[in-house]
């Protein structure tokens, strides 16, 4: 089987462009599993029902999230209603919505599951003893994790911890996709960073001249999404249903 993960969706232009492409990509690929990350795919960051609305009419099996899962005030209702919209799993117990999802395609079932790296992002639960505890819950080999997270470091242990554990370790967060896909031992699938989905010419997404103003001058500013023409980063995991191991991990690029 294959599972198409869609990078960090920004705004309104990068669910257009999903919009546009994601059809296209499944078709030619043979895709049978569409999760995306879509904690900026409001226009102003964060995710509403509208955005979440728009990825899943288009074809998202899945919507994963991040830090900025709770950026906008009353969507902790969608989250509580929503089985296939996550906020990371390492929340404390009490925060609305869940951390994990199983998609069930009749054959098989297909777990998916959000977390939230600690270094230098919010003081949240360990993500490795969170993991531990959802492995122990989870009734699927087919275990895919969207690991948001900052530091590479952290990345990298997580991807290491998690081999032969589950079916693939998909880094988000940093926007900026990495040439670092591989098959680790025990069939996981493992990328630093998927990458964005928005408007290329831009920082992060963001209007080039805004980021750099601030930067330059260390004021405040008002971060507008860059109207560039966009791209779509994700990747493409192929793996066995039958025992949830990955044997090939594919970058993928649209402009």
């Amino acid at each position: 089987m294959k599972l198409l993960f869609i990078g960090d969706v920004v705004g309104d232009a990068g669910v257009a462009f999903v919009k546009e492409k994601l059809w296209r990509i499944k078709k030619e690929h043979g895709i049978d599993i569409t999760v995306i990350n879509g904690e900026n795919s409001a226009q102003n960051n964060g995710i509403t029902s509208d955005s979440f609305a728009e990825l899943i009419r288009v074809g998202a099996d899945c919507i994963t999230t991040g830090n900025h899962c709770f950026r906008h005030r009353g969507i902790e209702g969608l989250y509580a209603s929503e089985p296939f919209l996550l906020r990371p799993a390492n929340y404390p117990e009490g925060v609305a919505g869940k951390g994990s999802a199983v998609i069930d395609l009749g054959r098989t079932r297909v777990a998916v599951v959000n977390l939230l790296g600690t270094m230098y992002l919010e003081s949240l639960d360990n993500p490795f003893g969170e993991i531990d505890r959802l492995l122990e819950e989870l009734d699927t080999p087919n275990i895919f994790v969207d690991f948001h997270a900052e530091a590479t470091s952290e990345k990298k242990a997580m991807g290491f911890y998690l081999a032969g554990r589950v079916t693939a370790v998909l880094g988000t967060h940093t926007h900026v996709q990495t040439a670092d896909e591989t098959v680790l031992e025990g069939g996981t699938a493992y990328i630093t960073d998927v990458g964005m989905t928005g408007p290329e010419r831009s920082v992060l997404g963001v209007e080039t001249s805004v980021v750099i103003e601030k930067f330059r001058y260390h004021r405040p500013v008002q971060f507008r999404v860059s109207k560039s023409p966009c791209f779509l980063n994700g990747v493409i995991v192929t793996f066995d249903e039958r025992n949830g191991r990955a044997s090939a991990v594919e970058r993928l690029i649209v402009r």
